[in-house]
């Protein structure tokens, strides 16, 4: 049912009208903003996270009333604050859409103001929340609509790189180990950055599949259920693992000078790369974990990426391919010759003819 206020958006119109509006402003605190929001939107929080965290202990241990005028005492001074910096030189034209939680207590105290002023505010109904079930509904959605292409291949043999390779020859690619900020193992968190909340990836997802055509197909790397700490959604990965696959073959050789480009920060930061080797200490003990570590500090890195590669990596992929990808078919491949960029090009161009797209 459509809100009678005519200042609220009705949340079934989200998708269709994030177009419309100037800035999309998430008003919760800075702690709910970085859990998850809306792509594109910025944080004008109304209550900083202490005064978020105050208000509510009053609300409980004091009373609703007592809440409401300290409440609306910080959310007066943030707004104005918003005013006089963050909003000063907008012009009348101005459009935003605003949302918090879920009430609307929050979005429709700053929507009333900017309304007041001559701005064309809009509240989005049910807010956050609301949001949060076209996420889930989307990828539901998602999950039933398209159809996959999987890229399968060995730890090492560049399955991220041909699928960028794929990418700019037009085809359309999911990147799931871009979304995730993990590029898959005990080893695969990128250095000095922190993976996206399970909620923010799904976002993510979600906004990725937005800018795809489910008439064409995607391609995608063949990946477990679990990209470092994040979960892909099941429907999602079963649709996936229901896809045709091919599978991406590079020399021992090619593999391991790949990885050591594409992992130099374990080489630069010796200490980090022997942690976490320990974490595999309860798989292979300590004697095989020491001696990982005297190759690292032996600068042996070729000869131990490779050990790895045959102990570790090499006998999960061929365990984990054949039981989670139907599909899967020894005999439908592409070789990769070297880890060059001419290499990587033709190779994805040799993908794309084999599988005729």
């Amino acid at each position: 049912m459509q809100p009678s206020n005519p200042h609220i958006l009705n949340i079934d119109k989200l998708a269709s009208s994030l177009g419309e509006f100037d800035a999309i402003i998430d008003v919760r605190s800075p702690a709910e903003f970085a859990l998850d929001h809306i792509p594109d939107a910025i944080n004008l929080p109304v209550l900083s996270n202490e005064e978020r965290i105050e208000i509510g202990t009053l609300y409980k241990q004091v009373s609703p009333f007592a809440a409401k005028k300290l409440g609306a005492a910080y959310v007066s001074r943030n707004i104005a604050n918003h005013l006089e910096n963050s909003l000063i030189d907008f012009p009348r034209e101005w459009r935003p859409l605003i949302y918090c939680w879920r009430g609307g207590e929050r979005s429709g105290a700053f929507t009333h103001i900017l309304n007041r002023i001559g701005w064309k505010a809009m509240q989005l109904q049910s807010g956050y929340q609301g949001f949060r079930r076209i996420v889930i509904d989307g990828l539901d959605q998602a999950a039933k609509d398209f159809s996959f292409q999987v890229i399968a291949g060995m730890t090492g043999s560049g399955k991220t790189r041909i699928l960028q390779e794929i990418g700019a020859l037009g085809q359309q690619i999911l990147d799931l180990e871009g979304l995730a900020i993990h590029r898959g193992s005990v080893l695969g968190n990128e250095p000095n950055i922190e993976q996206p909340t399970q909620k923010a990836f799904e976002t993510h997802l979600w906004n990725a599949f937005n800018s795809l055509d489910p008439a064409k197909i995607v391609f995608v790397e063949s990946e477990s259920k679990k990209v470092g700490g994040l979960h892909i959604p099941d429907p999602l990965m079963e649709r996936i693992r229901e896809g045709q696959c091919i599978e991406l073959r590079s020399s021992a050789n090619t593999r391991v000078s790949w990885l050591l480009r594409e992992y130099q920060h374990f080489v630069s930061n010796p200490e980090s790369f022997k942690q976490k080797l320990s974490l595999l200490i309860s798989r292979y003990g300590k004697v095989q974990i020491t001696k990982w570590h005297e190759a690292i500090d032996a600068g042996n890195f070729s000869d131990l990426v490779e050990e790895l590669l045959v102990m570790h990596y090499d006998p999960s992929y061929q365990s984990s391919i054949i039981r989670n990808f139907p599909s899967y078919q020894e005999d439908h491949f592409v070789e990769l010759e070297n880890d060059s960029d001419e290499a990587f090009a033709k190779t994805a161009n040799d993908l794309i003819n084999k599988l005729g797209y």
